[in-house]
């Protein structure tokens, strides 16, 4: 269970794709069918985006959108942030006023170190893991032919 909305879960799709062709302006009509996220949806998503300066865009013919910094420099965490509190409220099953004013419930240390992971996971996982890899071509020894098949 991963600990955020439906808003930054789509802008997390929208910014891996983005991040999967850093070097490209792409159209937010190409994002929102490769993501399967409506077109309304992803302009809006895109715009609150490029006011936290995670992407850039250029209107008209040609334009389109473009991962402002380098995938290894933006963590889910950046995305996260800008559609969700990070402060998250009490998620005691015995409510809000339990956990840390009388003795933790039964389920505290189980939903700490849920929390904890989670918010590890997004602080260090970075629109890298999104980048084409790309395979070294193989190399032969100097002089040596390659094999008939």
């Amino acid at each position: 269970m991963f600990i955020y909305g439906k808003m930054a879960a789509n802008a997390i799709a929208v910014m891996s794709y983005l991040a999967s062709k850093p070097e490209e302006q792409v159209g937010s009509r190409e994002i929102a069918e490769a993501r399967g996220i409506s077109l309304a949806l992803t302009a809006k998503l895109l715009t609150r985006l490029a006011t936290a300066g995670l992407v850039t865009g250029r209107p008209g013919p040609g334009g389109g959108y473009r991962i402002a910094r380098t995938p290894d420099e933006i963590c889910l965490a950046d995305i996260v942030r800008i559609f969700e509190q990070m402060a998250l409220p009490s998620l005691c099953p015995f409510g809000q006023n339990w956990c840390g004013v009388k003795d933790p419930c039964p389920l505290h240390d189980a939903i700490d170190q849920m929390v904890s992971r989670n918010r590890q996971f997004i602080e260090s996982t970075r629109l890298s893991v999104f980048e084409p890899q790309t395979k070294p071509k193989p190399t032969r020894p100097p002089g040596k032919k390659p094999r008939p098949d």
